[in-house]
């Protein structure tokens, strides 16, 4: 299932718009002791067997292009169709989870078959593949039909496992052990590379407390700096981070440079060992290629290749195994726009497992009507307050005593209503909207914590960005927030039912489990009581949409008074 390596090429590959890293060590290579290596990677696939609806804007060549992009089968294509002498493909995380139904329905089972078929080697571990719990993701990784979900495995065809090393070298439990292998190492043509995996040390904060339960996220760029160590003991010559994490870039999505970089990653390169000679990232579903400056002085080359496929990262490495010197990291993003064709027996699987989904993805499940009404200032949007309404619409159903309000991450909702154009939404539209499989947890909270609450929104100072998530409150329910104020006084005024909401007041609150156990760094819901578990947020969305004709909501429950500059 994995592509094998082929014979070496000597000298080096040029690029045309390429970052280039020199050596990281002292000394240049003997020409007859250079080996080229080249590193195809991609990141947060996210299950996207089919290619998605969306469009990508980016800049080719100096011409702004605007094209669909991705798809298993167009990426198995374009890996095919790049690959050349001594080639590693490899991934940065977010490979499943928050999936389209094609692949969610069947566990991701398909995807995983997918990327081990077109010849994916080692990913490290993103937040998504820890969505479904520990014992799942072992099981993706090995193998086998034993049940960890509420979904049946093996649905359509019995499971192997997938074909490459996931690898989580900062993801242990209490005795420091690593929940899957942290580095894996390579030898090519007598070069030794040694791999490192790693997650966001932010992971736990990212899925529900019980998917991740008995395991720390440790720090990114400590350990990254030992398990280097590690590595160049045991003989490599040079080192590759994969770690999802990432960073932001100007206009997003970049074949070559990184403008206006900014985000975690960078802080972390920058305290990087130098014989970490590249870092595949992931996570912010951007994409770059850039050097970035590392802690001896010199520079580090960090790529990323956007999401769903949308881009391959084409990297070429020259090393010289006998001085243990790198002299050349160089790479560019090479857009999957379907030029390299479509491989056939991707395709052939893709369409097997849309089969098996079609009657679930298709099925009608109620009327929704656009009445063209929009809002002001509005910090959410109609997804969202769907999702939101849906919440409070199912606790009441299963609960004799009233719930006030319900509240939704808007991290949670992962599309927005375009699928309502047409006045129907499908099954498949709604859990596009719900993917994760939530359970909806009622609590009592005193109006002062639900404030409080709202409150952990923000990060950083004057004006304060959004953290992870806006908090989205059902209809009855409004508030608005001036991001320019003070720490704990953004938010300048909540109501509830058109009265101001009561502080000293106790409240019944539905929202859902990964906000219950503090997820997107809500640690209050974790410190209030919980009254109920009224089933699954899914099934409260179908019920909602199925129950009678709905209107689209309307965006302004959220409304941002920030003053613009």
């Amino acid at each position: 299932m994995n592509t094998k390596l082929c014979a070496a090429l000597l000298g080096s590959l040029s690029l045309s718009a390429c970052a280039t890293v020199p050596a990281n060590v002292l000394g240049a290579p003997s020409e007859s002791a250079a080996v080229t290596v080249q590193i195809l990677a991609i990141n947060d696939f996210h299950g996207n067997l089919e290619t998605p609806q969306g469009t990508y804007t980016f800049v080719d060549s100096g011409e702004t292009r605007r094209a669909r992009l991705g798809g298993a089968a167009h990426l198995a294509a374009a890996l095919n169709n790049l690959r050349e002498g001594n080639s590693v493909t490899v991934a940065a995380g977010d490979l499943i989870g928050a999936s389209p139904l094609i692949s969610s329905l069947f566990l991701d089972e398909p995807s995983v078959r997918a990327l081990s078929e077109m010849g994916l080697e080692i990913a490290s571990v993103g937040n998504h593949e820890f969505d479904r719990g520990t014992q799942e993701l072992l099981r993706i990784q090995q193998g086998g039909c034993e049940k960890f979900t509420l979904r049946e495995p093996c649905a359509v065809e019995p499971f192997a496992g997938a074909g490459f090393a996931y690898l989580a070298g900062n993801v242990v439990d209490s005795t420091g052990r690593t929940l899957l292998p942290g580095t894996s190492m390579r030898e090519i043509d007598g070069a030794q590379i040694g791999f490192i995996g790693l997650t966001l040390q932010d992971t736990a904060n990212l899925v529900a407390a019980q998917a991740t339960e008995g395991y720390d996220f440790l720090d990114e760029a400590d350990t990254a700096n030992r398990l280097a160590m590690d590595l160049r003991e045991q003989g490599a010559d040079t080192v590759i981070l994969l770690i999802h994490e990432g960073a932001d870039v100007e206009g997003r999505y970049s074949l070559a440079g990184c403008p206006e970089v900014s985000g975690p990653i960078v802080s972390i390169v920058e305290r990087l060992d130098p014989s970490i000679s590249l870092v595949v990232s992931g996570h912010t579903h951007q994409a770059y290629v850039c050097n970035v400056a590392n802690s001896a002085g010199g520079e580090t080359l960090l790529t990323s290749g956007g999401s769903f496929g949308g881009f391959v990262t084409d990297i070429t490495m020259t090393i010289d195994p006998v001085s243990d010197t790198v002299s050349s990291v160089n790479g560019r993003n090479v857009a999957v726009d379907g030029s390299a064709g479509s491989d056939a027996a991707i395709e052939s699987l893709v369409a097997v497992y849309a089969e098996a989904s079609g009657p679930v993805t298709n099925r009608a499940v109620g009327t929704i009507t656009d009445n063209g009404e929009r809002g002001e200032d509005c910090a959410d949007n109609s997804a969202q307050g769907l999702v939101a309404d849906s919440y409070l619409a199912g606790a009441n159903a299963a609960l004799t005593e009233p719930v006030d309000l319900a509240l939704v991450n808007s991290g949670g909702v992962r599309a927005d209503l375009s699928g309502a154009d047409d006045g129907l939404l499908t099954f498949g539209e709604l859990a596009a909207i719900a993917p994760f499989g939530n359970a909806l947890i009622v609590l009592e909270m005193s109006g002062a914590e639900i404030s409080a609450a709202l409150e952990q929104q923000f990060c950083e100072e004057g004006p304060a960005t959004i953290c992870t998530s806006r908090i989205i409150p059902s209809a009855a329910m409004q508030y608005t927030v001036d991001r320019a104020l003070p720490v704990r006084q953004r938010v300048t005024s909540i109501t509830l039912g058109g009265e101001p909401l009561d502080e000293a007041r106790k409240y019944r609150v539905v929202t859902n489990s990964f906000l219950v156990g503090g997820g997107d760094g809500f640690v209050q819901f974790t410190q209030v009581p919980e009254i109920d578990n009224v089933g699954f947020d899914i099934d409260a969305l179908e019920a909602y949409v199925a129950a009678g004709s709905l209107t689209v909501p309307v965006c302004g429950r959220v409304r941002d008074l920030t003053p613009r500059s």
